[in-house]
């Protein structure tokens, strides 16, 4: 179309009075490409058509037979000149290649040095083994160990792209690795799958995950987040002397995403647990009227284990009194991170890692305010002292050991029982 267009505009702009080309010097040529050469986009258009104009009768293919010029830019500036309509150039659509894409070695040699462990020479050494890669360290490199010019390297800012875009982005250290690895731990996970699975299938069974959080110290030290505000929020440079502390305890229903947390401010025990597992379930009891099992998923803490004697025993009274079936689905040993009230911690970590804790107030009205899949948690203090150490004799015990079921294969990591029936 605009060909055709042009054409019709031919006759009209051949009235215009222009003249030859042949009367201007070869010096006046030059000096016009020359010129042409140092606009761009639009500017060169509109040059080239005046051009044209004014010394070709308005012909693109004579500006392209005398000038080397396109004669389809030139046609689309005088097709401009005479609209007045000024077409935008899409500069990105021209298809400018990368640095890594335009030099295949810079790529190489980049991801080379990049590599913890050279995967062309073994006995490669990397100047990053003692030092963290930048932009400007990686830089650096290519000229020392690459044998790069300066001159020959981009910018500092481009080798950041080029270390993102190859996917060597800046990412946190993460707590990926377990400590130890049990013999066990493959049976353990296989079993938490059985179990999880079969209870959340049954209508009559509800799946909790229980786990405290690191104890929260109440004062004015920084927790590395970060808050919006026009004056930044002092902390207290040193964290020193004895500071009171509060217990978080979560209850997580996994299903439904409602998650409950109670904060102690006296000891972390088997009693302050299942006391808050008890406020949890009267409070809850008639939305769970239906349930008659309860699978806990928790992991093997030394006060929630299920060789702890008074947290066993506990759990049994717990389970006479309201008529259910408890079964305790244990994570393995250091792969506590799998039981999904972890991920709540983590939220809430984030959620106040701006502001200061640094009263009981403050934290439990924080702790409100955080979101765990849509909804704010119920959050309670739980004030009660309770004393540490306190444990049931071998002979009482037995009687409450009988009503325990282990499982033959993993006797530490799953067992169940049901209420005494009247």
């Amino acid at each position: 179309m605009l060909a055709t267009y042009c054409s019709t505009l031919s006759p009209r702009l051949s009235r215009y009075p222009s003249q030859d080309m042949t009367t201007l010097s070869e010096q006046h040529i030059s000096t016009i490409k020359d010129a042409a050469t140092k606009l761009t986009g639009f500017k060169r258009r509109a040059f080239q058509a005046q051009v044209a104009l004014d010394y070709l009768a308005g012909s693109p293919r004579k500006a392209e037979r005398l000038l080397g010029w396109d004669r389809r830019t030139v046609q689309l500036g005088l097709h401009e000149l005479r609209t007045g309509i000024i077409c935008v150039d899409n500069v990105k659509r021209r298809g400018n290649k990368k640095s890594e894409d335009k030099d295949a070695q810079l790529k190489a040699d980049i991801c080379a040095l990049a590599e913890p462990v050279s995967q062309i020479d073994p006995k490669f050494q990397t100047p990053f083994y003692y030092t963290r890669i930048t932009a400007k360290a990686m830089r650096a490199a290519l000229i020392t160990a690459k044998g790069w010019h300066d001159q020959n390297l981009p910018c500092e800012k481009t080798i950041g792209n080029i270390l993102n875009r190859l996917g060597y982005r800046l990412r946190r250290v993460q707590k990926s690795k377990p400590l130890k690895k049990i013999k066990q731990t493959d049976a353990i996970f296989e079993n938490i799958k059985t179990a999880n699975d079969a209870s959340d299938q049954r209508a009559d069974t509800l799946r909790i995950s229980i786990d405290t959080k690191a104890k929260v110290d109440l004062c004015d030290s920084s927790r590395g987040g970060t808050s919006r505000c026009k004056k930044a929020v002092a902390a207290t440079d040193h964290d020193m002397g004895i500071k009171p502390k509060l217990v978080p305890f979560g209850i997580l229903d996994v299903m439904a995403g409602w998650l409950t947390i109670f904060f102690g401010t006296s000891s972390e025990t088997s009693d302050f647990m299942v006391d808050c597992l008890e406020q949890w379930w009267n409070r809850n009891q008639a939305h769970y009227s239906h349930i008659k099992q309860l699978v806990i998923n928790l992991d093997n803490g030394p006060q929630n284990a299920s060789h702890r004697t008074q947290f066993m025993k506990r759990l049994v009274d717990f389970a006479d009194h309201n008529h259910l079936e408890i079964v305790l689905v244990y994570y393995p040993p250091y792969h506590s991170k799998y039981n999904p009230i972890e991920r709540c911690w983590g939220r809430l970590e984030n959620h106040w890692s701006g502001t200061l804790l640094n009263s009981v107030e403050h934290t439990v009205e924080w702790a409100k305010t955080m979101t765990w899949k849509g909804l704010h948690p119920v959050v309670e203090l739980v004030e009660t002292v309770y004393q540490k150490g306190v444990r049931v004799s071998k002979n009482m015990f037995k009687t409450i050991a009988d009503r325990i079921d282990r499982c033959s294969s993993l006797p530490k990591y799953y067992c169940y029982g049901k209420h005494r029936r009247n």
